[in-house]
């Protein structure tokens, strides 16, 4: 019975240390951080991040304001090649991602871009785990830790799934932003060109009354 205990003991050990280095794996450190900037007209805009290598560098951006709400991007690697894409595979040294308006002349741009780090912490080594247990302490561990270790896990899920919300609710706060700056951009438009029609029409039916009179009109002379 004391040879079955201890086996018992091993296997739920080993357990709890898969199932704990899986969720880690699974949900690796992740840093997330968002901007709002103005972009004036004819500028161009260039930010730098340090990453590491088999991380992964993400940057969502929406032009919140400004005509067209469009703007150029890349992204530069350290060794120099150019991205278009969002998302890269990173190796060691600065990246630089830039936002382009030299194309517009007259028109500045409110630009939102939300910056995803993942996988950042590569420095430690899966297995340095195995240094810190020592003999039978393995054997030590009871089933009430095992249980605290399973919660902590799902604690952690828990919050990289909210983490994930927030940034859901990050990039529709920026959508909602940029349409509604749209809309009030259409407005705007919409009354400019009634009060420009209103303005002709007043004009052109002025124009027409006095034509209209000046055929009427006696131009004859009268001799006496």
């Amino acid at each position: 019975m004391e040879v079955s205990s201890v086996s018992f003991h091993v296997v739920l050990v080993v357990f709890a240390l898969v199932l704990e280095f899986n969720v880690l794996a699974a949900f690796s450190q992740s840093v997330d951080s968002d901007f709002t900037f103005t972009l004036p007209s004819g500028r161009r805009e260039c930010f730098y991040q340090t990453m590491k290598k088999h991380a992964s560098l993400e940057i969502e951006y929406q032009v919140l304001d400004g005509a067209g709400l469009d703007v150029d991007f890349h992204i530069a690697s350290p060794t120099g090649e150019i991205f278009c894409c969002t998302i890269v595979e990173t190796e060691d040294g600065d990246y630089m991602f830039c936002f382009d308006n030299t194309f517009s002349a007259v028109s500045e741009k409110i630009i939102f871009f939300e910056l995803i780090l993942d996988n950042m912490e590569t420095d430690e080594d899966p297995e340095d785990w195995k240094e810190y247990v020592h003999g039978t302490d393995m054997l030590d561990m009871k089933l009430e830790d095992i249980m605290v270790r399973v919660y902590q896990d799902t604690i952690n899920n828990v919050k990289a799934r909210l983490s994930k919300s927030v940034h859901l609710q990050t990039v529709l706060k920026a959508f909602e932003a940029r349409d509604r700056n749209l809309q009030e951009s259409n407005f705007d438009r919409v009354n400019f060109w009634s009060v420009t029609n209103l303005i002709v029409m007043v004009i052109v039916s002025a124009v027409q009354v006095f034509l209209v009179r000046s055929l009427f009109e006696d131009k004859r002379k009268i001799r006496t």
